[in-house]
């Protein structure tokens, strides 16, 4: 049955939990790219001891806000500070509902005076062309949908990134020259291929790297030019199969469900979400249930995100978030999951009845918003939000949010698995619930990504 809305879908299954629950899709895709160019392992390698070049044209929604009240309209919706935002700068724009919860994130690229692009999952880009469109703002906004739900069947631009310790080494030799000076979650000009590049100083895993963008016509040229610089240096292209495991070493939680299922303040705006949208049919998964789908969202402060929130303006959520403080309840963490439990679920594949179930290699999320159960000593204490394996580090991690008072070091436990044999989701084989120990560890989990981003935070927060 089709919708007009989220709202009258919602308001048709009485339950956003459940509606959630038994959506018939799976996890983000990654379309477009190859699985693997050599193997999923050695292109994990790569980003950590060379060079990895990842093709990101195509997962992403880009949306281009245009006019004089663009800045206006961000400062009114983000958390971040405004007052140092310039063209050739970017930043991470965090957005929450009225209650201070995080609606969705992207990168915020400042491109030419008045003119801005959001890039990310579609939820925070939702958001801001909803206020675009029925508030008093001058601007205009034009949305390039990602490859898997783009009618054009094709991009406005290609975007890539190179990241490694070799990274800067394989674009030397692209550009024939040295590399301009550009700060952290800054922008500049590069050549390849005689084309021109506009670079971001972003690392992805905290080791150095350019983000690299230009007109989607351009992109095979780029491409072809980085690809043979960096046959000196190491570098492997990555599958889709690998890319989103670097945020496991990175710490960035990429699949926050969006908090607008909830409160009077927003009908209007599940009202104007489609019945078919990513709201409305993205699948909720994992161990952790409650009927309340508001206990599935999270604070700024949870999400790591704490840094950016900057009072010195108004925008939605500021009330609820200066009530709740710079002290929460609970914080984000990595977890390093223990090998023989790990091994004990897989071998249950081998035996006769329900197994444990799937863990699949290398990113193991089966749904568009996982969330497991993390307990100690069967108490409940936390959430685990993105999990999968890193050749790097040679463990299962997940990316978790638990009481601020359960410290680095605590061993833990995470049930994986849904109750009574699995959801409705056809990625969900009837299977049976285990528990795995899992240490509370730092995030980023990475030494190499806390070093670097302890450097970049403030930067890239927004924060001069």
């Amino acid at each position: 049955m089709s919708y007009a809305s989220l709202e009258e879908k919602l308001q048709a299954v009485g339950s956003a939990v459940e509606m959630a629950r038994n959506s018939q899709i799976g996890p983000y895709v990654y379309p477009a790219v190859p699985s693997e160019f050599s193997n999923w392992r050695d292109e994990q390698v790569a980003w950590r001891e060379t060079a990895a070049l990842f093709d990101q044209s195509h997962h992403m929604t880009d949306l281009y806000v245009e006019g004089p009240d663009v800045i206006r309209l961000l400062s009114d919706l983000g958390v971040n500070t405004f007052q140092n935002f310039a063209v050739d700068k970017a930043k991470q724009f965090v957005a929450c509902n009225h209650d201070g919860y995080v609606i969705g994130d992207g990168i915020l690229f400042f491109l030419s005076e008045n003119r801005v692009s959001l890039v990310g999952r579609p939820s925070a880009h939702n958001w801001v062309q909803f206020h675009a469109e029925t508030g008093d703002y001058d601007v205009t906004v034009e949305r390039d949908e990602r490859t898997a739900a783009n009618p054009t069947g094709r991009r406005k631009i290609y975007r890539f990134q190179v990241q490694g310790p070799t990274a800067m080494d394989v674009l030397e030799q692209a550009t024939g020259g040295t590399l301009p000076e550009i700060k952290f979650f800054n922008m500049g000009e590069i050549t390849i291929a005689g084309h021109a590049v506009r670079a971001l100083h972003h690392g992805m895993s905290g080791v150095p790297g350019l983000e690299l963008f230009g007109p989607w016509e351009e992109r095979e040229d780029v491409r072809a030019a980085i690809v043979d610089a960096g046959k000196n240096h190491g570098l492997r292209q990555v599958g889709s199969r690998v890319y989103a495991t670097n945020t496991l070493e990175s710490g960035w939680i990429p699949c926050p469900l969006p908090a607008v299922f909830t409160g009077d303040e927003l009908r209007a705006y599940r009202e104007w979400l489609p019945g078919d949208g990513y709201e409305a049919t993205g699948s909720l998964g994992g161990s952790f249930y409650t009927d309340d789908i508001a206990d599935y969202y999270l604070t700024p402060h949870e999400a790591g995100y704490g840094p950016f929130v900057k009072f010195d303006h108004d925008f939605v959520g500021r009330d609820a978030l200066e009530q709740m403080g710079d002290e929460p309840s609970r914080r984000k963490v990595t977890l390093a999951w223990n090998g023989e439990d790990v091994a004990h679920a897989m071998q249950t594949l081998f035996e006769r009845g329900d197994p444990v179930k799937y863990i699949d290699l290398p990113l193991s999320n089966y749904s568009t918003w996982p969330n497991d159960r993390v307990t100690k000593d069967g108490e409940l204490v936390g959430v685990s939000t993105f999990s999968g394996y890193s050749y790097n580090e040679r463990s299962m991690l997940s990316l978790a949010v638990v009481d601020a008072n359960v410290a680095v070091g605590t061993e833990v436990t995470l049930v994986w698995g849904e109750e009574n044999g699995g959801s409705s989701k056809p990625v969900v084989e009837r299977h049976r619930q285990a528990e795995i120990r899992a240490i509370v560890s730092p995030c980023p989990y990475s030494e190499v990504a806390r070093t670097s981003y302890a450097e970049g935070w403030r930067t890239k927060a927004g924060v001069s």
